[in-house]
């Protein structure tokens, strides 16, 4: 007799509840597994209980709501077997699904392997059942189970091991409990109880049944259980997620409220900052930093730091300071050359500190800069001003003994040219001589300029009448492919300075610019006023930088070639030069370096390859107009005599060449001579009683100089006068105010009017030079 079993509603309802509470807890507790990897396996074990608890807790909730009609009992060994497998294969599917890397196919073969376990755990419960008749299995339903078991497991293990919030997971839960609950009564759909007709063997068989079985109310203790174990694992699951999920969040909020201070703190700091991952990346970066070098925070996070280096620097960083911090812990003042947003070149000094976790690998670098690109800039124009000094010191030097040698040639020369025969051939010959050696001697003058030892008249000079004065011989000297515009805006102060002087740096000026131009351009020369101040905080002027106080610039601008930084820096060198061999001495901006600093200004070089080079000629300006001017000698065959006939005069130098030339010239001037080799000599003739009526004296002597003995002569014999020959400009600090002096070389006619000026006392255009402070 087939019998078609009734469900109980209540006992239904009840079943899909607990497999919807077993697959929401479930879900939560392997969920807890991928978020704490150190007690994953206990997550995934209590899950796995959990959920092949609750499936089998549904299964026999469901068996008893069904009626067949006969009395039935389960047996003890297969039903804790159906249990052990429903949570066997839940465990060993969701620990498969946990390994790392595991992709959509070892999700798949986890569900087919839970879902089979399932079905197995269905049918063995089925199977425990003892009644008085049989069991029959529709195999289309049997296979519609194992798809939906299938399903349901596979699902479950998607969502497992996927972070989603509490109403995510409850909608997940149920579904998956439908899925489970729907697969066991499309089982339940496809099984036909058949019971035995004979009374006798009924009985027989519910004895027997009965006997050794476990009876309703046992198996409804037993499942109430493990229900009871469910909804208190689903309570303290839900208990703890919320106690995990209150500290975590006060966690995570008071670690973003930490990590925002300190973000804060650092981005606002006043120092310029960064700190980089352990890949050399920059993670962050403090305002200043970013101001410093002018990029916007995005451009900058996340890039390494050789991005914003020269590529030298960035070389040196990745192959020796790199490794130097990984090995020691930290870096000391390496310097590099950042690259600003705007292209400009930064001179950096940088600091770093490396971090390190518990196992010794490197977490994070903190970096600190220190921008010294001015300080480099004020050191290189100290060192540049101090290479200048030492090598006017040499020139000045050199031009000096070049003097003298020059004075012996051309006093030589104009003796020999006034006593040599009528003959053409031979004047013609003495006269390349003598312009040789005065070309010699307008070189020593330009070394004597750099070195800033040249005789210089200063006075207050109108800089645009003597431009347009020399504008002729300017565009005679540079010819015709170059034109020469002026700008000179009216009521220009006047400018203090040798005219002489400053006409020969406006015509070196000239044909360099020309030069630059071997296609022809335009030279444009400029003048303006510029005051300049002292800056805030200094009292002493840094060499090489213009004193505080009002100023006369003069710039020549051409359109040329233009030079670039290296050639730049030392173009006012002396000797350097970039024309080629013969073409020019490399003394034209030296000797305009030397002229602008002589006379309290300073020379300024700017230059653009391509666009051109101006040149600024920085000169004080003149309190008011003092032409210079001196009275007119008379030019006479030679010396007039004196009270008692022949001037005599006492020649003192330490050179018996410059000696015997300047004896000679003053012998052919009708005056008598004599000789003396050093200042001692020259003091003991006087002290032996013999008259002189003028003393000529070298400066630079060993023992004692021409000043010193200056003073003793003032200081015994007052009325001696005293002329200095010397090729400086400057005398020594020493020198008493009012001493005439003439430069060396000299011509025969400088000669007598010194020697006429100093017994005669009238003035000369030997002038006086006063002491320089």
């Amino acid at each position: 007799m087939s019998i078609i079993g009734s469900h109980n509603s209540a006992l239904v309802a009840l079943s899909i509840l607990i497999a919807i509470a077993a697959s929401y807890t479930a879900l939560d507790l392997a969920g807890r597994m991928t978020r704490t990897r150190s007690a994953g396996l206990v997550w995934l074990g209590a899950a796995a209980v959990v959920l092949g608890g609750g499936i089998w807790s549904m299964h026999f909730i469901a068996m008893l709501a069904l009626d067949v009609g006969m009395d039935v009992s389960y047996g003890a060994e297969l039903t804790l077997v159906s249990l052990l497998l429903a949570v066997f294969a839940t465990a060993l599917a969701l620990f498969g699904a946990s390994r790392p890397g595991v992709g959509f196919e070892g999700i798949l073969l986890s569900g087919i392997f839970m879902g089979l376990g399932i079905v197995g755990m269905h049918y063995t419960g089925m199977a425990a059942m003892r009644m008085p008749g049989s069991m029959s299995y529709d195999m289309i339903h049997v296979g519609m189970a194992i798809v939906l078991a299938i399903a349901a497991s596979t699902v479950a293990i998607w969502l497992a091991f996927r972070n989603h919030s509490v109403l995510q997971r409850a909608i997940a839960a149920l579904a998956l409990g439908f899925g489970i609950a729907g697969m066991h009564y499309v089982a339940m759909l496809g099984v036909t109880f058949t019971g035995h007709a004979d009374a006798h063997d009924v009985a027989e068989t519910a004895h027997a049944a009965m006997s050794g079985g476990i009876g309703a109310a046992s198996l409804v203790a037993v499942v109430t259980a493990a229900t009871f174990a469910i909804f208190i694992a689903l309570l303290l699951a839900a208990a703890y997620d919320r106690r995990v999920a209150l500290l975590a969040d006060r966690e995570a909020g008071a670690w973003r409220e930490s990590e925002e201070r300190y973000r804060n703190l650092y981005r606002h700091t006043p120092l310029p900052l960064h700190s980089l991952g352990p890949d050399g990346s920059i993670a962050q970066v403090s305002d200043r930093w970013l101001s410093l070098l002018g990029y916007p925070r995005e451009e900058v996070v996340g890039r390494p730091l050789t991005d914003f280096m020269t590529e030298d620097s960035a070389r040196r960083r990745n192959e020796e300071h790199w490794p130097r911090l990984l090995e020691t812990g930290e870096l000391r003042e390496a310097e590099y050359k950042l690259v600003a947003k705007d292209g400009r070149l930064l001179d950096c000094v940088l600091s770093a500190v490396a971090e390190r976790d518990a196992d010794g690998n490197l977490t994070n670098t903190l970096c600190g800069l220190i921008d010294v690109t001015e300080r480099r800039a004020t050191e290189d124009a100290l060192r540049q001003a101090q290479k200048l000094e030492a090598v006017g010191q040499l020139t000045g030097g050199i031009a000096h003994d070049f003097n003298n040698l020059l004075a012996v040639v051309l006093g030589n020369l104009e003796l020999a040219a006034k006593r040599a025969p009528d003959d053409a051939r031979l004047r013609t010959l003495l006269g390349n001589a003598m312009q040789a050696a005065q070309r010699g001697a307008a070189l020593t003058q330009r070394m004597l300029a750099f070195a800033r030892r040249q005789d210089l008249k200063p006075e207050a000079v109108d800089v645009p009448e003597l431009v347009l004065g020399m504008a002729e011989m300017m565009r005679r000297s540079i010819g015709p492919a170059v034109r020469i515009e002026t700008r000179f805006p009216l009521g220009l102060p006047l400018a203090r300075v040798d005219a002489n002087q400053l006409e020969l740096a406006l015509l070196n000026l000239a044909v360099n610019a020309r030069d630059a131009m071997p296609d022809g351009g335009v030279i444009t020369i400029a003048a303006r006023e510029e005051t300049v101040s002292a800056p805030a905080g200094e009292d002493v002027v840094e060499p090489g930088r213009l004193k505080p106080g009002h100023y006369f610039c003069l710039s020549i601008a051409d359109t040329g070639s233009g030079m670039d930084a290296e050639t730049l820096a030392r173009a006012a060198e002396p000797f350097f030069t970039t024309k080629g061999v013969g073409k020019g001495t490399g003394l034209g901006l030296a000797m305009v370096h030397g002229l602008a600093a002589q006379s309290d200004g300073r020379l300024v070089l700017s230059s653009t390859p391509g666009k051109g080079t101006t040149a600024t000629i920085y000169l004080p300006v003149a309190d008011a107009a003092r032409p210079a001017s001196s009275a007119e000698i008379e030019d006479e065959s030679g010396v007039p005599d004196g009270e008692d006939g022949a001037q005599r005069v006492l020649v003192v130098d330490d050179d018996p060449l410059v000696l015997s030339a300047t004896g000679a010239m003053l012998e052919d001037l009708g005056c008598v001579v004599t000789e003396a080799i050093s200042a001692r000599e020259a003091l003991d003739l006087l002290e032996s009683g013999e008259v002189f009526d003028v003393v000529l004296t070298d400066q630079a002597m060993p023992g004692m100089t021409g000043v010193q003995m200056a003073a003793v002569i003032e200081q015994r014999w007052p009325e001696l006068p005293v002329v200095l020959g010397t090729g400086y400009a400057e005398l020594p600090a020493d020198a008493r105010a009012g001493l005439p002096r003439l430069g060396k070389p000299f011509s025969r006619e400088a000669l007598k009017r010194a020697i006429v000026a100093a017994t005669r006392k009238v003035p000369s255009n030997v002038v006086p030079l006063s002491r320089r402070g």
